[in-house]
Protein backbone atom coordinates (compact mmCIF):
# COMPACT_ATOMS: atom_id res chain seq x y z
CA UNK A 1 0.00 0.00 0.00
CA UNK A 2 2.75 2.74 0.81
CA UNK A 3 4.70 1.79 -2.54
CA UNK A 4 1.12 2.56 -4.01
CA UNK A 5 1.37 5.73 -2.85
CA UNK A 6 4.66 6.58 -3.27
CA UNK A 7 4.17 5.98 -7.00
CA UNK A 8 0.91 8.24 -7.39
CA UNK A 9 3.26 10.96 -5.81
CA UNK A 10 6.20 10.42 -7.99
CA UNK A 11 3.85 10.19 -11.00
CA UNK A 12 1.47 13.50 -10.06
CA UNK A 13 5.01 15.28 -10.31
CA UNK A 14 6.25 14.26 -13.18
CA UNK A 15 2.68 14.99 -15.03
CA UNK A 16 2.78 18.72 -12.89
CA UNK A 17 2.27 20.10 -16.56
CA UNK A 18 -1.52 19.60 -16.14
CA UNK A 19 -1.89 20.41 -12.83
CA UNK A 20 0.48 22.02 -10.65
CA UNK A 21 -0.78 21.32 -6.88
CA UNK A 22 1.21 24.91 -5.78
CA UNK A 23 -0.32 26.89 -8.47
CA UNK A 24 -3.76 27.68 -6.80
CA UNK A 25 -6.80 26.33 -7.96
CA UNK A 26 -5.88 23.97 -10.71
CA UNK A 27 -6.79 24.69 -14.51
CA UNK A 28 -9.20 21.98 -15.63
CA UNK A 29 -11.98 22.58 -18.38
CA UNK A 30 -14.82 23.31 -15.86
CA UNK A 31 -14.61 26.62 -16.84
CA UNK A 32 -16.74 25.69 -19.71
CA UNK A 33 -19.52 24.76 -17.66
CA UNK A 34 -20.74 28.38 -16.82
CA UNK A 35 -18.29 29.05 -14.70
CA UNK A 36 -15.39 31.41 -16.47
CA UNK A 37 -15.22 32.93 -13.29
CA UNK A 38 -12.63 30.34 -12.13
CA UNK A 39 -10.11 31.78 -14.01
CA UNK A 40 -10.71 35.20 -15.04
CA UNK A 41 -11.35 37.22 -12.22
CA UNK A 42 -12.26 39.87 -14.97
CA UNK A 43 -15.43 37.71 -14.93
CA UNK A 44 -16.52 38.66 -11.23
CA UNK A 45 -20.43 40.32 -12.00
CA UNK A 46 -20.08 40.42 -15.14
CA UNK A 47 -23.39 38.55 -16.16
CA UNK A 48 -26.73 39.98 -15.47
CA UNK A 49 -27.85 37.39 -12.57
CA UNK A 50 -25.26 36.75 -9.31
CA UNK A 51 -23.74 33.27 -9.72
CA UNK A 52 -22.54 30.43 -6.74
CA UNK A 53 -20.98 27.34 -8.29
CA UNK A 54 -19.55 24.37 -6.60
CA UNK A 55 -17.53 21.97 -8.57
CA UNK A 56 -16.28 18.67 -7.08
CA UNK A 57 -13.61 16.52 -9.06
CA UNK A 58 -12.21 13.00 -8.52
CA UNK A 59 -9.47 11.68 -10.57
CA UNK A 60 -8.41 7.60 -10.87
CA UNK A 61 -11.46 5.95 -9.19
CA UNK A 62 -10.09 2.56 -7.06
CA UNK A 63 -6.34 4.53 -6.52
CA UNK A 64 -5.72 5.42 -3.02
CA UNK A 65 -5.36 9.13 -2.11
CA UNK A 66 -5.69 9.80 -6.03
CA UNK A 67 -6.25 13.58 -6.52
CA UNK A 68 -9.25 15.48 -6.10
CA UNK A 69 -10.56 18.94 -6.02
CA UNK A 70 -13.55 20.90 -4.93
CA UNK A 71 -14.13 24.78 -5.19
CA UNK A 72 -16.77 27.09 -4.27
CA UNK A 73 -17.34 30.45 -6.13
CA UNK A 74 -19.53 32.97 -6.19
CA UNK A 75 -19.61 36.67 -7.74
CA UNK A 76 -22.33 39.13 -8.87
CA UNK A 77 -22.45 43.07 -9.70
CA UNK A 78 -22.69 45.62 -6.73
CA UNK A 79 -26.38 47.25 -7.84
CA UNK A 80 -26.32 48.87 -11.02
CA UNK A 81 -22.80 50.32 -10.57
CA UNK A 82 -20.15 48.70 -12.98
CA UNK A 83 -18.09 47.13 -9.69
CA UNK A 84 -18.64 43.54 -10.03
CA UNK A 85 -17.07 41.48 -6.75
CA UNK A 86 -16.37 37.68 -6.14
CA UNK A 87 -15.00 35.21 -3.75
CA UNK A 88 -13.46 31.63 -4.41
CA UNK A 89 -12.71 29.14 -1.57
CA UNK A 90 -10.75 25.55 -2.91
CA UNK A 91 -9.56 22.23 -1.73
CA UNK A 92 -6.73 20.40 -4.00
CA UNK A 93 -5.40 17.07 -2.60
CA UNK A 94 -3.02 15.32 -4.39
CA UNK A 95 -1.60 11.99 -2.65
CA UNK A 96 0.16 13.76 0.56
CA UNK A 97 -0.12 16.87 -0.78
CA UNK A 98 -2.54 19.12 -0.55
CA UNK A 99 -3.63 23.06 -0.77
CA UNK A 100 -6.21 24.73 0.42
CA UNK A 101 -7.21 28.49 -0.68
CA UNK A 102 -9.24 31.43 -0.95
CA UNK A 103 -9.73 34.40 -3.29
CA UNK A 104 -11.35 38.04 -3.12
CA UNK A 105 -11.51 40.02 -6.33
CA UNK A 106 -12.92 43.17 -7.38
CA UNK A 107 -13.57 43.98 -10.82
CA UNK A 108 -14.60 47.15 -13.19
CA UNK A 109 -17.29 46.76 -16.23
CA UNK A 110 -16.81 49.51 -18.63
CA UNK A 111 -19.34 50.08 -20.93
CA UNK A 112 -18.88 51.74 -24.34
CA UNK A 113 -22.22 50.87 -25.92
CA UNK A 114 -24.24 53.90 -27.44
CA UNK A 115 -27.46 51.68 -25.84
CA UNK A 116 -28.44 48.69 -23.70
CA UNK A 117 -29.04 46.77 -26.83
CA UNK A 118 -25.71 46.18 -28.47
CA UNK A 119 -23.15 44.88 -26.08
CA UNK A 120 -19.61 46.42 -25.99
CA UNK A 121 -17.88 46.02 -22.78
CA UNK A 122 -14.38 45.81 -21.33
CA UNK A 123 -13.63 44.63 -18.08
CA UNK A 124 -10.46 44.66 -15.30
CA UNK A 125 -10.66 42.12 -12.32
CA UNK A 126 -8.35 41.27 -9.85
CA UNK A 127 -8.06 38.47 -7.40
CA UNK A 128 -6.14 38.91 -4.14
CA UNK A 129 -5.59 35.11 -2.24
CA UNK A 130 -4.41 33.21 0.40
CA UNK A 131 -2.78 29.83 -0.03
CA UNK A 132 -1.88 26.78 2.66
CA UNK A 133 0.53 24.12 1.28
CA UNK A 134 0.56 21.33 3.48
CA UNK A 135 2.69 18.15 3.25
CA UNK A 136 1.62 14.59 5.12
CA UNK A 137 4.69 12.74 6.19
CA UNK A 138 3.12 10.92 9.16
CA UNK A 139 2.94 7.86 7.22
CA UNK A 140 6.26 8.03 5.35
CA UNK A 141 7.92 5.81 8.03
CA UNK A 142 7.13 2.44 9.94
CA UNK A 143 7.25 2.80 14.00
CA UNK A 144 11.04 2.85 14.66
CA UNK A 145 12.18 3.87 11.45
CA UNK A 146 14.51 6.73 11.18
CA UNK A 147 15.03 8.86 7.53
CA UNK A 148 17.44 12.32 7.84
CA UNK A 149 14.99 13.36 5.06
CA UNK A 150 11.92 12.76 6.16
CA UNK A 151 10.32 14.71 9.27
CA UNK A 152 7.32 12.79 10.34
CA UNK A 153 5.05 15.14 10.97
CA UNK A 154 2.61 17.13 8.82
CA UNK A 155 4.36 20.41 7.76
CA UNK A 156 2.56 23.72 5.75
CA UNK A 157 3.40 26.99 4.53
CA UNK A 158 1.56 29.84 3.43
CA UNK A 159 1.94 32.09 0.84
CA UNK A 160 -0.28 35.62 -0.66
CA UNK A 161 -0.53 35.96 -4.09
CA UNK A 162 -2.58 38.03 -6.79
CA UNK A 163 -4.43 37.72 -10.09
CA UNK A 164 -4.69 40.33 -12.64
CA UNK A 165 -6.50 39.82 -15.69
CA UNK A 166 -8.72 41.75 -18.38
CA UNK A 167 -12.01 40.68 -20.21
CA UNK A 168 -14.02 42.01 -23.79
CA UNK A 169 -17.26 41.71 -24.66
CA UNK A 170 -18.37 43.20 -28.37
CA UNK A 171 -22.20 40.99 -29.81
CA UNK A 172 -21.44 37.94 -29.56
CA UNK A 173 -17.74 37.57 -29.14
CA UNK A 174 -15.79 37.63 -25.94
CA UNK A 175 -12.12 37.23 -25.14
CA UNK A 176 -9.86 37.03 -22.25
CA UNK A 177 -6.36 37.59 -20.74
CA UNK A 178 -5.46 36.41 -17.40
CA UNK A 179 -1.99 36.52 -15.75
CA UNK A 180 -2.00 34.09 -12.06
CA UNK A 181 -0.02 34.31 -9.68
CA UNK A 182 2.18 37.56 -10.98
CA UNK A 183 4.11 37.89 -7.40
CA UNK A 184 6.76 35.93 -6.82
CA UNK A 185 6.97 34.39 -3.33
CA UNK A 186 9.80 32.95 -1.31
CA UNK A 187 10.17 29.37 -2.50
CA UNK A 188 8.40 26.30 -0.11
CA UNK A 189 11.65 24.38 0.84
CA UNK A 190 9.91 21.08 3.09
CA UNK A 191 12.50 19.49 5.18
CA UNK A 192 15.16 21.83 3.30
CA UNK A 193 15.25 19.33 0.60
CA UNK A 194 16.27 22.11 -2.62
CA UNK A 195 12.69 21.59 -4.21
CA UNK A 196 11.54 25.29 -4.31
CA UNK A 197 9.38 27.01 -6.67
CA UNK A 198 9.32 30.95 -6.20
CA UNK A 199 7.81 31.70 -10.05
CA UNK A 200 4.11 30.22 -10.38
CA UNK A 201 2.91 32.94 -12.68
CA UNK A 202 0.79 30.99 -15.55
CA UNK A 203 -0.82 33.31 -18.59
CA UNK A 204 -3.99 32.60 -20.32
CA UNK A 205 -5.67 33.87 -23.16
CA UNK A 206 -9.21 32.86 -24.44
CA UNK A 207 -11.51 33.85 -27.34
CA UNK A 208 -14.36 32.45 -28.29
CA UNK A 209 -17.71 33.58 -30.76
CA UNK A 210 -21.37 32.48 -30.66
CA UNK A 211 -23.02 31.66 -33.89
CA UNK A 212 -27.05 31.10 -34.27
CA UNK A 213 -29.46 31.69 -37.14
CA UNK A 214 -32.30 34.03 -36.49
CA UNK A 215 -35.57 32.70 -34.79
CA UNK A 216 -33.31 29.32 -33.85
CA UNK A 217 -33.52 27.82 -30.71
CA UNK A 218 -29.87 26.39 -31.23
CA UNK A 219 -26.57 28.42 -30.96
CA UNK A 220 -22.86 27.15 -31.34
CA UNK A 221 -19.79 28.15 -29.41
CA UNK A 222 -16.56 27.55 -30.69
CA UNK A 223 -13.14 28.56 -28.42
CA UNK A 224 -9.84 28.04 -27.65
CA UNK A 225 -8.01 28.55 -24.57
CA UNK A 226 -4.08 28.71 -24.65
CA UNK A 227 -2.10 28.53 -21.35
CA UNK A 228 1.93 29.10 -20.76
CA UNK A 229 3.47 28.34 -17.44
CA UNK A 230 6.54 31.40 -17.09
CA UNK A 231 9.13 28.98 -14.60
CA UNK A 232 9.05 26.05 -17.22
CA UNK A 233 8.63 27.15 -20.28
CA UNK A 234 5.22 25.02 -20.71
CA UNK A 235 2.32 26.01 -22.73
CA UNK A 236 -0.86 23.93 -23.47
CA UNK A 237 -4.17 24.62 -25.96
CA UNK A 238 -7.44 24.25 -25.49
CA UNK A 239 -9.74 23.58 -28.40
CA UNK A 240 -13.61 23.43 -27.47
CA UNK A 241 -16.83 23.40 -29.36
CA UNK A 242 -20.28 23.91 -27.43
CA UNK A 243 -24.21 23.86 -28.31
CA UNK A 244 -26.84 25.60 -26.71
CA UNK A 245 -30.83 24.73 -26.89
CA UNK A 246 -33.53 26.89 -25.58
CA UNK A 247 -36.12 24.80 -23.80
CA UNK A 248 -39.12 25.95 -21.85
CA UNK A 249 -37.88 25.46 -18.63
CA UNK A 250 -34.59 27.09 -19.35
CA UNK A 251 -31.45 25.89 -21.63
CA UNK A 252 -29.59 22.10 -22.21
CA UNK A 253 -26.12 22.95 -23.42
CA UNK A 254 -23.26 20.07 -23.88
CA UNK A 255 -19.82 19.57 -25.69
CA UNK A 256 -16.61 18.79 -26.57
CA UNK A 257 -13.12 19.99 -25.08
CA UNK A 258 -9.93 18.67 -26.48
CA UNK A 259 -6.57 19.91 -24.24
CA UNK A 260 -3.09 19.09 -25.66
CA UNK A 261 0.55 19.90 -24.51
CA UNK A 262 2.64 21.61 -26.74
CA UNK A 263 5.65 20.10 -24.88
CA UNK A 264 6.30 16.93 -25.16
CA UNK A 265 8.16 14.08 -23.07
CA UNK A 266 10.66 11.77 -23.63
CA UNK A 267 10.64 8.23 -21.95
CA UNK A 268 11.94 4.65 -22.18
CA UNK A 269 10.62 2.71 -24.87
CA UNK A 270 12.17 -1.12 -24.47
CA UNK A 271 15.84 -0.53 -26.50
CA UNK A 272 14.92 3.40 -27.37
CA UNK A 273 13.29 6.69 -26.60
CA UNK A 274 9.81 7.69 -27.34
CA UNK A 275 7.99 10.99 -26.86
CA UNK A 276 4.20 11.67 -26.26
CA UNK A 277 2.69 14.97 -25.87
CA UNK A 278 -0.28 15.19 -23.14
CA UNK A 279 -3.89 15.52 -24.44
CA UNK A 280 -7.12 15.36 -22.99
CA UNK A 281 -10.63 14.72 -23.89
CA UNK A 282 -13.63 16.34 -22.15
CA UNK A 283 -16.81 15.96 -22.79
CA UNK A 284 -19.53 17.42 -20.81
CA UNK A 285 -23.23 18.20 -20.50
CA UNK A 286 -25.45 20.76 -18.52
CA UNK A 287 -28.76 21.71 -18.16
CA UNK A 288 -30.20 25.30 -16.59
CA UNK A 289 -33.91 24.47 -14.99
CA UNK A 290 -35.02 28.09 -14.24
CA UNK A 291 -32.01 29.17 -11.77
CA UNK A 292 -30.51 26.15 -11.42
CA UNK A 293 -27.58 24.76 -13.16
CA UNK A 294 -26.31 21.19 -13.13
CA UNK A 295 -23.17 19.42 -15.38
CA UNK A 296 -21.37 16.54 -16.03
CA UNK A 297 -17.76 16.37 -17.13
CA UNK A 298 -15.25 13.76 -17.84
CA UNK A 299 -11.81 14.15 -19.26
CA UNK A 300 -10.01 11.18 -20.75
CA UNK A 301 -6.19 11.19 -21.05
CA UNK A 302 -5.52 9.81 -24.54
CA UNK A 303 -1.89 8.95 -23.96
CA UNK A 304 -0.13 5.62 -24.76
CA UNK A 305 1.68 5.94 -21.51
CA UNK A 306 -0.54 6.73 -18.52
CA UNK A 307 -1.29 6.04 -14.50
CA UNK A 308 -4.71 5.24 -15.33
CA UNK A 309 -7.49 4.73 -17.63
CA UNK A 310 -10.39 5.24 -15.02
CA UNK A 311 -10.82 9.33 -16.34
CA UNK A 312 -11.65 12.23 -14.60
CA UNK A 313 -15.34 13.35 -13.37
CA UNK A 314 -16.57 16.11 -12.25
CA UNK A 315 -20.00 17.54 -11.43
CA UNK A 316 -20.98 21.11 -11.02
CA UNK A 317 -23.93 22.32 -9.05
CA UNK A 318 -24.88 26.09 -9.61
CA UNK A 319 -27.72 28.61 -8.34
CA UNK A 320 -27.92 32.20 -10.09
CA UNK A 321 -29.95 34.97 -8.22
CA UNK A 322 -30.68 38.58 -7.97
CA UNK A 323 -31.19 38.48 -11.88
CA UNK A 324 -32.07 41.72 -13.88
CA UNK A 325 -33.63 42.10 -17.18
CA UNK A 326 -31.40 40.57 -20.10
CA UNK A 327 -30.45 43.94 -21.61
CA UNK A 328 -28.55 42.93 -25.20
CA UNK A 329 -29.66 41.68 -28.03
CA UNK A 330 -26.67 38.95 -28.08
CA UNK A 331 -25.85 35.55 -28.27
CA UNK A 332 -24.09 35.92 -25.33
CA UNK A 333 -24.54 33.34 -22.48
CA UNK A 334 -22.12 34.33 -20.41
CA UNK A 335 -23.46 37.91 -19.80
CA UNK A 336 -27.36 37.11 -20.79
Amino acid sequence: MRLKKFCLVAFTALVANFSFAQEGVPIYSDYLTDNYYLIHPSMAGVANCAKVRLTARQQWFGVDDAPSLQTLSVNGRIGDSPVGVGGILFNDANGYHSTVGGYATFAYHLMFSRNEIDLNMLSFGLSAGFLQYKLDETDFLAPGEFDQAIAGIEQSATNFNIDFGFSYHFLDFYAHFTAKNILANEGINFNDQGFEFDNLRTYLASMGYTFSKFGSDWSYEPSIMYMYRDATEESSIDINAKVYREMDFGKVWGGLSYRRSLDGAEFVDGSGTSSQKLQYFTPFVGVDYNNFVFAYTYSYQANTVNFNTGGFHQITLGYNFNCRREKYECNCPAIN
